[in-house]
């Protein structure tokens, strides 16, 4: 971050979106490190979008739920048990996840800031 963030500085605009995990806001069984780490991850996305806001600059996270990616294939649970417990009862597309990061990029989010934005179907 620090690199792009000089630039960013420099020009008095930017937006910085990070990717956490729902597992960071609803931990699961045996999944302690992965869990803090996400959770890391959003508290660094408070606490720098306090920092450089001053700047015009924007720091968010995007938090996804269960994702139809490879990661999710290797996990011991079938497909059928993981959306038996999402609310929508089927897995996100990643580029549902796309879209919700390209808009906190864009303008249209020119207010946003310091936000952990849920991408999973209802999961909270």
């Amino acid at each position: 971050t620090k690199p792009v963030l000089r630039e960013m500085i420099r020009k008095k605009r930017g937006a910085i979106v990070s990717v956490s995990s729902i597992s960071s806001l609803v931990p699961n069984r045996g999944q302690a490190n992965y869990a803090a780490a996400k959770a890391g991850i959003n508290a660094a996305t408070s606490s720098l979008a306090k920092e450089v806001a001053r700047f015009g600059i924007r720091v968010n996270a995007v938090a996804p739920g269960p994702i139809d990616t490879d990661m999710l294939s290797s996990m011991p649970m079938d497909a059928n048990t993981i959306k038996s417990v999402i609310p929508m009862a089927r897995l996100g597309k990643p580029e549902e996840v796309a879209r919700v990061i390209r808009f906190l990029c864009s303008d249209d989010a020119s207010y946003i800031t310091g936000q952990v934005i849920s991408v999973n179907g209802g999961m909270f």
